[in-house]
């Protein structure tokens, strides 16, 4: 008993230390500690914590590669080309121009990943529209909620889709087949509300001339780098398609952007290494150990029954039950540990359990949509908070929480019934 009991008090407190970041620690660092205090407590073997990193290399290879793809893109200027494109598509207008940045940030989520859009696109987009003299927040609101909005399109989408697939598995055509409408209406809604929500603030013009049209240094690598990330997208999609392992296609894309910028200039590798987040191989690696210690512990099997006592034996309960717990969970302790437990208890589930295989992708949509409710709910939305301080601007929580609110619950029912309907 008190073996459980201390077992569950590092699972706390890891999860305390990752959403309060007491003394600024890093979330890294967290998970790390907390992983550590596993192994030292006996709650998981040295081996089988080998073997858990082990069994996940696809994960932390395809987050590598889509980091180094995304670093090289934005010494390339892809982002910043996009951003101007934008800009002269808007053709004086705040309104076509906010809906291009909603569609820029849809296209990068859904081929480049949600943390892509967050991270790359929000300063690129902060610097046009200061340049245009437009309001800034509306555009840096649309910035992050559209990254998580269209973040489950496709399995790349979002590093949690892969981490989930990774464990059920499942081809593109069944994740198509669930996710796919909920998250077009999910991005439509989105959009939507935000035009309706700013609309003062999108009713001003600007000048087309006003932003500087900056020659890029390399054309050549620009439309170079660009026909690669082209070809990477529809890799993504083909992988998908055929069950390759994503890390293949993102290393094997990163591989193909290093050579392409070696051969058309000089290249400061400290700068591409400063763009990588190497920070967060080890916070994933040392939550996949604290959550199977948890397991371990017999805490996931139990949340598991939970479910399954609370469903009732009805599909939809445990579909609503399953993608709103996930995006509550998601903004209690980050969308990351949050999947690494459903993952776990919807493992303990009998497979013969009522829409069991939909409770997946339920996870899943609640993970990728549930972080639009508060600041917390993922790395890409902390990080994207970051950037904004650095830029003078504060976004308090509250009022964060007030724009989540308006949807994202909404959303939640609306996409657990579309995923219902689809058993």
């Amino acid at each position: 008993m008190v073996h459980t009991v201390i077992g569950g008090a590092i699972f706390v407190a890891t999860l305390v230390a990752i959403m309060v970041r007491p003394f600024k620690l890093n979330e890294a660092i967290a998970a790390a500690a907390g992983a550590i205090l596993m192994v030292v407590g006996g709650f998981i073997r040295p081996d089988e914590v080998l073997n858990v990193l082990a069994h996940e290399w696809n994960t932390f290879g395809f987050f590598l590669g889509l980091m180094v793809i995304s670093a090289f893109a934005e010494e390339a200027g892809i982002f910043e080309a996009l951003a101007n494109a934008a800009a002269r598509w808007g053709k004086g207008n705040a309104v076509r121009l906010y809906l291009a940045v909603f569609a820029v940030g849809a296209t990068i989520s859904i081929f480049l990943t949600n943390d892509a859009t967050a991270l790359i696109l929000t300063p690129v987009v902060y610097a046009l529209v200061t340049r245009l003299r437009l309001p800034v927040l509306p555009f840096m609101f649309a910035c992050t909620f559209i990254a998580d909005t269209a973040s489950f399109v496709l399995p790349v989408s979002n590093p949690i889709n892969i981490i989930i697939q990774n464990a059920f598995g499942s081809s593109l055509g069944t994740f198509l087949r669930f996710l796919l409408l909920p998250s077009l209406v999910a991005i439509g809604l989105n959009a939507a509300l935000f035009l309706w929500l700013f609309r003062r603030s999108l009713s001003q013009k600007y000048e087309l001339q006003q932003p500087a049209q900056r020659k890029t240094h390399n054309p050549r690598l620009l439309l170079v780098c660009s026909g690669i990330l082209g070809l990477i997208a529809v890799s993504y999609v083909l992988g998908s398609v055929l069950q390759w392992p994503l890390s293949f296609v993102a290393l094997g894309g990163a591989a193909l952007m290093f050579i392409a910028t070696l051969s058309l200039r000089r290249i400061q590798l400290l700068v591409i290494a400063r763009r990588i987040s190497w920070s967060i191989f080890l916070f994933i690696g040392g939550m996949f150990v604290v959550v199977r210690a948890v397991e371990n512990l017999g805490f996931t099997a139990a949340f598991g029954s939970a479910l399954l006592r609370l469903a009732g034996g009805k599909p939809f309960r445990a579909v609503l039950l399953v993608a709103g717990g996930t995006a509550l969970g998601s903004n209690l302790i980050n969308n990351v540990p949050m999947s690494l437990v459903m993952v776990s208890a919807l493992h303990h589930l009998p497979l013969n359990t009522p829409a069991y295989h939909s409770l997946a992708f339920a996870a899943m949509f609640g993970a990728d949509l549930g972080p639009n409710l508060t600041t917390v709910g993922s790395l890409a939305t902390m990080l994207w908070l970051l950037i904004l301080r650095r830029k003078g601007l504060e976004v308090s929580t509250w009022q964060y929480f007030k724009l989540g609110m308006i949807f994202v619950p909404a959303l939640i029912v609306i996409g657990s019934l579309l995923i219902w309907k689809r058993l």
